[in-house]
């Protein structure tokens, strides 16, 4: 096995020039013949010389409504949870579904399928040991163990990425089944 090193110049889709940073792996004896087998790994990105983090891992893009929906949960309180889904064909996360502010957590978790992977993002209202109300914004990576394999990897490796979009995220779980998001891990981890 051999590791190279090196950068390609390319024009990105809004013309501006890009060069890729990469590091390539070769698997095969004779590493001079790129035909047998490689993998390539984009690490950043120079655009128009800025430095870019490239996400080269699943590509997924983020619709806008995304982020609007999620400032208006953030900002105006307009929803009380966000369910996203990753539309494959699209290649890109999409809002699923939203709750009204006066749907209980009983509902949201109702809109989680059971073996399909989802991302979420629900407000949390709680008092504080000194009786003050307070409120933490989760976001919710459900992927439950029935679900296809594909499904999970692609999620896993978008979440980061789609995390980034929506800014004021304060708290993060990972989900298999409903236990490890249940009303007192909420509690829990809100304080």
């Amino acid at each position: 096995m051999s590791c190279l090193l090196g950068s390609c110049a390319r024009y990105g889709p809004k013309g501006e020039r890009v060069r890729c940073l990469f590091r390539t792996i070769l698997s095969h004896p004779d590493s001079t013949n790129w035909s047998l087998g490689y993998f390539c790994e984009v690490k950043l990105c120079i655009v128009d010389g800025d430095l870019k983090l490239a996400n080269a891992a699943s590509g997924m893009a983020v619709h806008d409504d995304c982020k609007l929906k999620f400032m208006e949960l953030k900002a105006k309180r307009t929803y009380r949870y966000i369910v996203y889904k990753i539309e494959e064909k699209q290649k890109q996360v999409i809002v699923e579904k939203v709750g009204e502010p006066a749907q209980s957590y009983e509902d949201f978790t109702a809109c989680l399928p059971a073996d399909e992977c989802r991302y979420a993002v629900y407000d949390f209202d709680f008092f504080t040991e000194e009786n003050v109300p307070k409120s933490r914004i989760f976001f919710i990576a459900w992927s439950p163990d029935t679900s296809r394999v594909r499904s999970k990897m692609i999620y896993a490796s978008s979440k980061d990425r789609f995390k980034r979009e929506l800014d004021g995220i304060q708290v993060e779980l990972q989900a298999t089944d409903p236990t490890e998001m249940g009303l007192d891990v909420f509690k829990s981890r809100a304080n």
